[in-house]
């Protein structure tokens, strides 16, 4: 059996740019309880766009930067992070699919890579728009994701 293949220019959960909520602990209570920290008076509704420019974003192991640029293209999303000083100022290409979630009331995206990870990614080229680069970049990802030799993911 082939293992499932990951595309990360997919939004794994596109409902989180519409407004949608994906909390890191499930809750209990419906998304319309004032109660609940996915439904704060500055969240998105359902269905309401959102725009990620300034949210921002945090690697598995801290804070990278802030969204300059996010795209919800389907199969094409992707966010441009720029990191600051963190790593001399450089930006960052992260595909859509390494979303873990969106935190739209704290206005961060958590990705489930390590700010190592992220640091080695093939450098940014805004004026690139040679499909040979989108792929590179890709695979970089997509590399992540793939279980180890000899493992099976199914």
């Amino acid at each position: 059996m082939q293992p499932s293949i990951f595309n990360p220019w997919a939004w794994r959960d596109p409902s989180a740019l519409a407004g949608g909520y994906t909390p890191a602990t499930p809750s209990s209570s419906p998304p319309d309880d004032p109660g609940d920290r996915r439904a704060g008076p500055d969240a998105p509704g359902p269905g309401t766009p959102v725009d990620l420019v300034g949210y921002q974003v945090e690697a598995s192991d801290g804070r990278i930067g802030a969204i300059d640029e996010a795209s919800d293209e389907v199969d094409a999303g992707y966010l441009v992070v720029d990191t600051g000083p963190w790593i001399l100022g450089r930006k960052v290409l992260l595909p859509a699919g390494t979303v873990d979630r969106v935190d739209h009331q704290d206005r961060a995206v958590h990705v489930d890579l390590t700010r190592q990870e992220i640091k080695d990614a093939p450098p940014f080229d805004p004026e690139s728009t040679d499909p040979e680069y989108r792929d590179r970049v890709g695979r970089y990802y997509a590399d992540r994701y793939l279980p180890p030799p000899g493992e099976h993911r199914g």
